[in-house]
């Protein structure tokens, strides 16, 4: 893009800011989605019984704890689609703007994660692209009982509320993400993401 709105924004440098990662490289690198993936048993293993596979599904049920540092590193390293530099790099996502809130019933299991994103200007006009790279990163990373809030921080952006309610909205989401254009440039974020 060759009309950027803020030229010159304040960049944090990637060793000041909070992670969780190691920086040097252990044997075997987990994948982001290792836990996701099922565990097909090797041919070597012996077969387990039902009664065996059900015992280990209902502790495979028992959520594994996420907390806002393991949020923040899923975002931090999206690229800002206006600049070579990442969210976390610009300030745009801080670790003190991401919540995790339990499930609102006794009968539910649904935890929300809100992520305020500060835009670096007040009058940025892809703060609705840059939201919605977050959402997308979320959605596709975190286990289904997390619903995901993405909004733009009160007071950063002239334009908040209207990209609030269309982050907001699972069907401007939906027909926003069938856009080949808009598509390409949240696969062109995401793409820097660990």
């Amino acid at each position: 893009m060759d009309n950027k709105d803020n030229v010159n924004p304040t960049i944090i440098n990637p060793s000041d800011l909070p992670s969780r990662r190691r920086s040097a490289p252990t044997t075997k690198r987990v994948g982001l989605f290792d836990s996701l993936a099922p565990a097909y048993p090797s041919l070597a293993e012996p077969l387990s019984s039902p009664e065996a596979s059900e015992a280990s599904l209902s502790d495979d049920e028992e959520a594994e704890e996420i907390d806002e540092q393991e949020v923040y590193d899923l975002i931090s390293t999206i690229s800002d689609p206006e600049h070579p530099l990442s969210l976390g790099s610009l300030g745009v996502v801080k670790l003190e703007d991401i919540a995790i809130l339990p499930p609102t019933s006794a009968r539910s299991r649904i935890s929300t994660v809100t992520v305020l994103v500060t835009p670096t200007t007040s009058a940025c006009s892809l703060t609705t692209v840059i939201g919605l790279g977050v959402k997308v990163r979320l959605v596709n990373a975190l286990p289904p009982r997390f619903r995901i809030d993405v909004r733009i921080k009160p007071g950063t952006s002239s334009t908040a509320g209207e990209v609030n309610k269309q982050l907001g909205d699972k069907e401007r989401v939906a027909a926003a993400m069938e856009n080949k254009s808009l598509v390409n440039v949240v696969n062109q974020m995401l793409a820097t993401c660990e």
